[in-house]
């Protein structure tokens, strides 16, 4: 937990902390340790030798998929949107992925949909056709978010101190697991409030996060809410007036942010300060839930605007 030193804050009665999740693991940072760790238990409870999950060119969980399996024995196979990347040299990402024995498919983005939309409404079709080409495998959805996943997050909340009326905990959204598990684990009185990284999921990201509530614990929660004003135009996108928010809160507090994530959350919180909707007295807990690209990296997450975030 770092707390983060603002005159500008301080002047308008909120304190910030920065919840350092991006430090918990080198390979399998920050919510995608929390997600995957209860999925990988269930999966060798099953018997399972294999994982299988989807995401993009540049999906933080494919790589942390591939990372965690090759920690556990487990083999992996990421399938891939974009059937054009198959024969095209393998960018940083996936190929970190492959490094850790993580077999690649590359599937057209029209197939990848129709995938992604038969296991989400539970074809057996779907499932017994991914069986036929890659055996038998735990399959993890696009993000890693299921209600494991979410019930992973929730336990994020015990390693928040002193949290009670005036908290405010704030978190990146992709798929809705992060803010389900967050928002169900907090004491009364607390909130969450969650920023989209997706351009137009209105509705259809609360719709997630409610059915996690519902089928995980079996009832609504009314301590949340998603923020749908900072995706910055997309994922991936990362436009000039965040990026200057992103480079000058890193010469000011020294932490480096992930910019398809962390950026957009905290451009957020400090939005709603502006605009007076965390109030004063508030205090902001911000999930930083993983690292920055690395270095050598800068500028090809580029090409990545306009994914979805299996990120």
């Amino acid at each position: 937990m770092r707390d983060v030193v603002d005159p500008w804050l301080a002047d308008r009665g909120v304190a910030l902390r920065l919840k350092r999740d991006d430090l918990i693991h080198p390979l399998v940072p920050g919510n995608k340790w929390r997600k995957l760790t209860p999925n990988l238990r269930a999966a060798v409870e099953r018997g399972h030798t294999r994982l299988l999950t989807f995401g993009g060119a540049y999906s933080n969980h494919i790589r942390a998929v591939a990372a965690a399996g090759a920690a556990y024995g487990l083999s992996t196979v990421g399938v891939i949107r974009g059937d054009e990347l198959a024969d095209a040299p393998r960018n940083w990402s996936l190929a970190r992925a492959e490094a850790h024995g993580m077999e690649l498919a590359f599937v057209t983005r029209s197939a990848y949909r129709e995938t992604l939309r038969g296991l989400s409404e539970d074809d057996p079709g779907t499932l017994r056709g991914l069986e036929e080409r890659w055996g038998r495998a735990y399959v993890l959805p696009e993000g890693g978010t299921n209600v494991l996943a979410a019930r992973g997050a929730a336990e994020l909340v015990a390693e928040l101190p002193g949290l009670g009326p005036g908290d405010v905990a704030c978190c990146a959204v992709g798929t809705g697991g992060t803010l389900a598990g967050i928002a169900a684990g907090l004491p009364a009185g607390a909130r969450a409030v969650g920023f989209a990284v997706l351009k137009g999921a209105e509705g259809y990201l609360d719709g997630e996060v409610a059915a996690l509530h519902e089928r995980g614990w079996g009832r609504a929660f009314g301590n949340w809410r998603i923020e749908h004003g900072y995706h910055g135009g997309g994922y991936g996108r990362v436009p000039a007036e965040l990026e200057a928010f992103a480079a000058e809160f890193e010469q000011r507090h020294g932490v480096r942010l992930e910019r398809r994530y962390v950026a957009k959350l905290l451009w957020g919180v400090y939005g709603l300060v502006e605009r007076g909707e965390l109030t004063p007295g508030s205090r902001v807990t911000a999930v930083v839930t993983g690292p920055p690209d690395p270095e050598d990296a800068a500028g090809s997450t580029g090409s990545a605007g306009g994914a979805r975030p299996g990120a």
